[in-house]
């Protein structure tokens, strides 16, 4: 009952000044009874001391109780409870993006740490943690391009091949245009409002069939926006120079060489942006600033409804009313 009374509103709440009258009444009660109440003088009361109250006596009081609680239910009744419910019709449009990632040998450098290919997948799982309502699919490329994830709300399974990425599950090198090409075929059939590829890769496009550019006009084409990402530190950095006999991987400090230019072509040609990550907190902001550029498209629309709660306080009031009624008129009857 009182979780009822939580929900409620009332509609006339100014008549709650009513409640005053309440005492008015039970004061006026009191005095009446005491006013109408005959006197007698007697030498003694030892005669009535063994003399009970009757059933009568002990209800005689329970008339008023009534009528104090029927006035109050009728005051209830005009000030109108009402329950307020309100819902929201959300329609979420979510964004289609797929995260090409070069997976060439080059990513195994140590100006990120532990290297770029796991700094990248790292942050790339975090971003899709921040994405819930948004299809994201995975292609991954080196000297040749392959759809590691197709378009997918299910994220758990993009994150958990990522964990499936390998140096040597494609041919080594750097076909950017196969990569951008690649992902580009698998999101351009999207009914999504807002397609959008992610380009992360730390060199200059040496294998493929297909130019960098020529892929960039294909996404412009079918409206899909695409963000390069050049991974790599200013100068030099320890990168990856072979594989010992013992299978551990050979280490030297080489020239970082991005191909910045076609980079920031392909961002500018398709509607996106060039950023440069040096290091992984540069990488973050990278992430985190293409998550405030492409932000889910979320319509609300708020509708309330309020329900007329007076009707079970008149019943309750009219019944008690036909109570005081029949008891005034029977057992608790007075004489005139």
């Amino acid at each position: 009952m009182f979780d009822f009374f939580n929900d409620i509103t009332f509609a006339n709440k100014e008549l709650q000044w009513l409640f005053l009258t309440l005492p008015v009444v039970l004061a006026w009660y009191v005095f009446k009874n005491k006013t109408l109440s005959a006197e007698m003088t007697m030498s003694s009361l030892s005669g009535f001391e063994k003399i009970k109250p009757s059933f009568k006596q002990h209800l005689r009081h329970l008339l008023i109780v009534l009528r104090l609680i029927v006035l109050s239910f009728l005051i209830l009744v005009l000030m109108r409870p009402q329950s307020r419910s309100s819902f929201k019709d959300v329609k979420t449009e979510g964004i289609d993006i797929v995260i090409a990632l070069d997976i060439s040998s080059s990513m195994l450098a140590k100006d990120f740490k532990p290297n770029r290919l796991e700094a990248a997948e790292e942050l790339a799982i975090k971003f899709i943690d921040s994405r819930p309502n948004d299809r994201i699919g995975l292609v991954i490329f080196s000297g040749e391009s392959f759809t590691q994830c197709p378009l997918t709300s299910d994220h758990a399974v993009i994150k958990n091949l990522f964990s499936g990425i390998k140096l040597g599950m494609l041919a080594d090198g750097t076909a950017i245009g196969n990569g951008l090409a690649t992902s580009v075929s698998r999101i351009k059939d999207s009914k999504a409002k807002s397609k959008v590829v992610i380009l992360l890769t730390d060199g200059v496009n040496n294998q493929g069939s297909v130019a960098p550019i020529t892929a960039a006009e294909i996404a412009k084409a079918y409206g899909i926006r695409v963000y390069t990402i050049g991974l790599g530190t200013t100068g030099k950095a320890l990168s990856f120079a072979g594989i010992y006999p013992d299978g551990s991987y050979a280490y030297e400090y080489m020239d970082v060489v991005i191909d910045e230019k076609t980079m920031t072509q392909i961002a500018d040609m398709t509607g996106g942006k060039y950023f440069r990550a040096t290091d992984n907190d540069k990488l973050k902001e990278v992430y985190k600033e293409i998550d405030r550029l492409e932000k889910t498209i979320f319509e609300e629309k708020n509708y309330t409804n309020k329900s007329e709660h007076f009707l079970p306080f008149a019943i309750m009031a009219a019944i008690l009313l036909i109570a005081e009624f029949l008891l005034k008129n029977t057992i608790l009857k007075s004489i005139p």
